[in-house]
């Protein structure tokens, strides 16, 4: 099969695989990931690897992927720990400006999955090691994990995009009002010329009505 690279590649091969056990969506969170391990799907891949996140402690990150040159769909994909990798360094905007908590911290731990030529999805690729110390909640209190857990990245970046998003339609309405304020001054001073224009007119042809009584007289 005829692979293309979309996203970042982690740099190693992709070994085949020869397990005949398949895992579900509904399959158990408590099952570890292994070489050989089967899915239905690519969906049923996340949904596993997010509920084996959830019962370690972790929270799952969907990463790179790779398309079929055929026909452009998905055929591989990578799950990662969302500390994987590393924040980049960016130029300091302000002094003032509180610096960005760590959410990255190079982990490495994640899962490569393939799809093989009978449609199901393998786990070609598993590393279980983590970098960072994993917080376990019961589940009832993993809502509540989730929304205190300090965003990532992308979330950090949707805020930052939408502060400026706000910042700059501010700065548009403003740009706006001043200028409707010019386009009425304008049409104020157009209609003033207008009304001079049309008092010189008619002054001219009052003289001109004048000039010809008078050369008639």
């Amino acid at each position: 099969m005829d692979e293309h690279q979309s996203m970042a590649d982690d740099g190693d091969a992709i070994d085949d695989s020869s397990g005949k056990e398949i895992a579900t969506a509904e399959g158990s969170s408590e099952m570890e990931p292994y070489v050989g391990m089967e899915f239905e799907s690519e969906e049923a891949a996340k949904v596993f690897y997010d509920a084996y996140a959830t019962s370690l402690g972790f929270i799952m990150r969907v990463d790179a992927f790779r398309r079929s040159m055929r026909d452009g769909k998905v055929v591989w994909r990578r799950l990662v720990c969302n500390k994987e990798g590393f924040r980049k360094l960016r130029p300091k905007r302000s002094e003032n400006r509180k610096p960005r908590a760590i959410t990255r911290e190079g982990c490495k731990a994640m899962i490569v999955v393939k799809k093989e030529k009978t449609g199901k999805w393998v786990v070609t690729r598993f590393v279980k090691e983590h970098n960072h110390p994993l917080v376990v909640t019961p589940a009832n209190g993993r809502r509540s994990m989730l929304l205190s857990q300090t965003p990532d990245e992308k979330d950090v970046k949707i805020r930052e995009l939408t502060a400026e998003l706000q910042r700059e339609r501010k700065r548009s309405a403003a740009y706006q009002e001043q200028l409707d304020i010019v386009l009425r001054e304008m049409e104020e001073h157009s209609s003033h010329l207008s009304r001079n224009i049309d008092d010189i007119i008619q002054s001219v042809k009052d003289i001109e009505s004048k000039r010809l009584a008078v050369s008639n007289s």
